[in-house]
């Protein structure tokens, strides 16, 4: 299993699988799980499968692939319902931590929703991404 990060927004989820030089990366997402497979620089294997919290718009959500890591924006299918979990199970396996560094407590919080929104291209008070997620409204 690749050692997993994710936060929580306003319409999306993002989960960050991390692994190096990734090459062979397949990502699927469906309206109730995520299931991410990649072989690193070494030719070792990764395989997560996370079944969701909640329903997403598996058709508005799409993954980018960098050095680093590889990145899921999940589009929730309602928005602005915060997720306690990104697993429908209430456990925490091992490899699966929260985002701390990109973690925000915006529920109710309409000055985050302003500041955040990913079809803008705009981060939360960062600047802009160094990508164009390209998704629709």
């Amino acid at each position: 299993m690749a050692k997993t990060l994710w936060y929580d927004r306003p319409r999306y989820v993002f989960l960050e699988f991390c692994v190096e030089d990734s090459r062979d990366v397949k990502v699927v997402i469906e309206d109730h799980r995520v299931v991410f497979s990649c072989k690193n620089a070494d030719g070792v294997e990764f395989y997560n499968e996370i079944n969701l919290y909640g329903r997403v718009n598996s058709k508005d959500s799409q993954d980018k692939r960098s050095d680093r890591s590889i990145t899921c924006f999940i589009r929730k299918w309602k928005e602005k319902v915060a997720w306690p979990r990104i697993t429908k199970e209430n456990i925490k396996p091992a490899w699966l931590s929260v985002d701390f560094d990109n973690w925000r407590d915006w529920e109710g919080d309409e000055e985050v929703e302003r500041d955040w929104d990913p079809e803008l291209g705009q981060g939360a008070g960062t600047g802009t991404w160094d990508w164009d997620l390209g998704l629709g409204p």
